[in-house]
């Protein structure tokens, strides 16, 4: 697809956008990629520097991610669980944000099958209790107390993001978490009304919007992460996601983040490149990681990076509703992301590049041809499912990395 140059980039980058109730000093906003570093499901000093850094270094708005809803949607010891004992810790978050001049965010969701019975308190909830190879867990099908019991927890959440000082929040119906599992053919084989057609397996996901927006009032911006594609056949396809962005418009939605993939089925889809799996397996230190170190390369399949990877799915929704839109996928430089606003995008989400460089966004505003050092090796992404994220890039990298890094290359 073949956009026209912006006419005036440096302006339109670097001047505000309104979300909802929300302005923004920029178009930039950290992207919702999961940092890891909340020990006992709470939040440490070490999330709230990364932030800090991240606000310093220019970005419109920095989005804490994937903070669960309930504590049946965790999969791991070290993920956000928003609960009241947290606020405490969460609002030195927002505060610290909030004084580099940026707005703060936070991704609200539940893992659905992807979500341990050690953390999670119990087996792991799903639409169809089907067995979920990449967890591996064995969840149950949620019933109707479940069904009516998600979106109060959604709700709950949102009063305590706003307490902890939060300027909007992000619902994650994406990547096949569990609102995304119920929207996929794939994972939603019900017979209820739940289930078959899309506007049954869109029920759940309004409900749980409609209660997202009482809550969140009218000062409350309400962002909403959802796929274009789920990215292998049976999955949601471009067709059933731009009905799916339309219901969300419908339901008051500010503004949607655009993304893909699904993590229990195709991973990749959503970061591309290659997972090095020998890392993954060595920092999981078990006999699951021996078996991913071994044979992972089979399991989790490389998908080419390229720039903007998104940007033609994305410009099919971008026709298709009115509300803004926060594009995301493979925008690494100043002439992408230039592109991605010339297209008619509200606002351009980073991850991996402002991991390498949280200063990423003021290069950006003082270089034309700023481009992001990042090398897209997913190294970052190995560590999270066990440790916290970090760059095998930076000098000095960190210690439980340095034995890794010569094996860059033999994945």
């Amino acid at each position: 697809m073949t956009l026209d140059p912006p006419s005036s980039p440096v302006r339109r980058l670097f001047e505000p956008v309104r979300i909802g109730p929300l302005t923004l000093r920029n178009r930039t906003i950290r992207a919702a990629a999961f940092e890891g570093m909340a020990p006992g499901h709470a939040p440490s000093a070490e999330l709230v520097a990364y932030h800090r850094a991240v606000a310093a270094g220019g970005v419109g708005m920095t989005t804490v991610a994937y903070a669960a809803v309930e504590q049946s949607g965790l999969s791991f010891a070290h993920q956000l669980w928003l609960r009241p004992a947290i606020v405490g810790g969460l609002r030195e978050l927002t505060d610290a944000v909030h004084r580099e001049g940026a707005r703060a965010s936070i991704q609200l969701g539940h893992c659905g099958n992807m979500a341990k019975a050690i953390v999670a308190g119990g087996r792991p909830l799903s639409p169809s209790g089907r067995f979920n190879l990449f967890g591996p867990t064995l969840p149950r099908a949620m019933d109707a107390a479940d069904l009516a019991r998600l979106p109060q927890s959604f709700a709950g959440a949102v009063r305590l993001a706003r307490e902890a000082g939060f300027d909007a929040v992000e619902v994650h119906a994406g990547h096949g978490y569990l609102l995304s599992q119920f929207l996929s053919p794939w994972t939603n084989r019900r017979r209820d009304a739940y289930g078959g057609s899309l506007e049954n397996r869109l029920r759940l996901t309004r409900e749980v919007m409609a209660r997202v927006r009482e809550a969140a009032g009218g000062d409350l911006a309400v962002l909403v992460k959802t796929n274009l594609r789920d990215g292998f056949e049976g999955g949601l396809d471009r067709g059933e996601a731009v009905e799916v962005a339309r219901a969300l418009e419908a339901e008051g939605a500010d503004a949607l983040v655009l993304s893909a993939g699904f993590v229990s089925r195709a991973p990749m889809e959503v970061l591309r490149g290659a997972m090095p799996t020998k890392v993954l397996g060595a920092l999981m230190g078990d006999a699951l990681g021996a078996a991913v170190g071994r044979f992972g390369q089979w399991l989790i399949r490389p998908v080419p990076f390229t720039e903007n990877y998104f940007l033609e799915d994305a410009a099919v929704v971008r026709r298709a509703v009115g509300l803004p839109l926060v594009y995301v996928g493979g925008a690494i430089s100043r002439a992408g992301i230039d592109r991605v606003l010339a297209g008619g995008f509200d606002a351009v989400a980073l991850a991996r590049a402002l991991l390498r460089e949280p200063d990423f966004v003021r290069r950006l505003e003082r270089e034309a041809d700023a481009r992001s050092p990042c090398d897209h090796c997913n190294y970052c992404a190995a560590r999270i499912y066990t440790t916290s994220m970090a760059c095998h890039q930076v000098d000095p990298p960190p210690p439980d990395l340095r034995r890794f890094i010569s094996a860059r290359g033999v994945e």
